[in-house]
């Protein structure tokens, strides 16, 4: 912080970029070329934004209110917040109008002029937070389908424009991958959603394994639980099926990409699969052998 106790621009990006080490899949790994790392990364850098305004993860001091011209007392205001992300985002697509405020969507400029990227995506994840202030349920795993179609499916597609490789037919099994990655996502975080009063399992499922929202606050899964769990795991693992022909489709470095997303989250399933499906007393988590396993499996097109 500044001495007026103000975050620099700078301080802004790092607080948010640094998160990445911290995510379930590989952001921008070494291994990519140096000008698809830092496309990747600021994308990235939108969709944490984005999230964390979603979540109320935003840094205290209210510097990313400050850099959306957001007045301090509409600074805790999510959708308000959201409803000027999305105004700065408009100004990254305008090239004759002035200049994005925020220093993440400065970063994300060149990236979207480079890579010929359209509003879609981005406005996709915007409209994923704003139902999340609106909607804590979903009914049936259609709706939820509908929610990953806006809340994950784009950072994928992202990806795929970022490197020119972009298909009908690749983007299909890349929003099959994502939103397979968003269920898993989704089991793991079960406690914690349930402290946001929010539930991402279908209520129609709950009913069909006789779960009720009570169950999912105890500190460990009944039997009807993990039987719910092992339910939505395996729609994500047949999802996960579905698109790892993506991996086979493309070359080179993007293909280690791929598979790390793809194995990430077979490994993830089969982790929750060793915790008998308990993951109500915190997210399982797979090990580095694992991951390095389903990698394998994945590359040679197996699994």
């Amino acid at each position: 912080m500044t001495a007026a106790g103000r975050a620099r621009p700078g301080d802004l990006e790092r607080a948010t970029l640094d998160k990445a080490a911290a995510e379930n899949f590989p952001v921008a790994p070494f291994f990519l070329p140096r000008a698809w790392r830092d496309d990747l990364m600021a994308v990235y850098g939108f969709a944490r934004l984005v999230d964390d305004i979603g979540d109320g993860d935003l840094a205290p001091g209210g510097a990313d209110a400050r850099a959306l011209g957001v007045p301090e007392d509409k600074a805790g205001d999510r959708l308000t917040l959201l409803d000027a992300l999305e105004a700065d985002l408009h100004r990254v697509f305008d090239p004759k109008g002035p200049v994005p405020r925020h220093p993440l969507l400065l970063r994300l400029e060149p990236t979207v002029r480079r890579r010929a990227l359209t509003p879609e995506p981005f406005l996709g994840l915007i409209a994923a937070n704003r139902q999340d202030q609106l909607v804590t349920r979903y009914e049936t795993y259609d709706d939820l389908l509908a929610y990953c179609e806006l809340s994950a499916n784009p950072v994928g597609r992202l990806v795929l424009a970022v490197t020119g490789t972009a298909t009908p037919e690749r983007i299909r099994r890349s929003d099959a991958i994502c939103t397979a990655l968003q269920i898993v996502e989704h089991l793991q975080d079960v406690a914690e959603d349930l402290g946001r009063d929010r539930i991402y399992v279908p209520a129609a499922d709950m009913k069909r394994f006789h779960v009720q929202e009570a169950d999912l606050a105890e500190p460990t899964a009944g039997a009807s639980v993990r039987a719910l769990v092992a339910f939505q795991a395996q729609r994500a693992l047949d999802l996960l099926d579905e698109g790892a022909p993506l991996v086979g489709s493309v070359r080179g470095r993007l293909r280690l990409l791929l598979a790390g997303f793809v194995a990430g989250g077979r490994a993830a399933v089969r982790a929750i699969a060793a915790a008998d499906h308990d993951v109500l007393h915190g997210p399982p988590k797979p090990g580095t052998l694992q991951l390095l396993r389903e990698a394998g499996v994945t590359l040679r097109g197996k699994g």
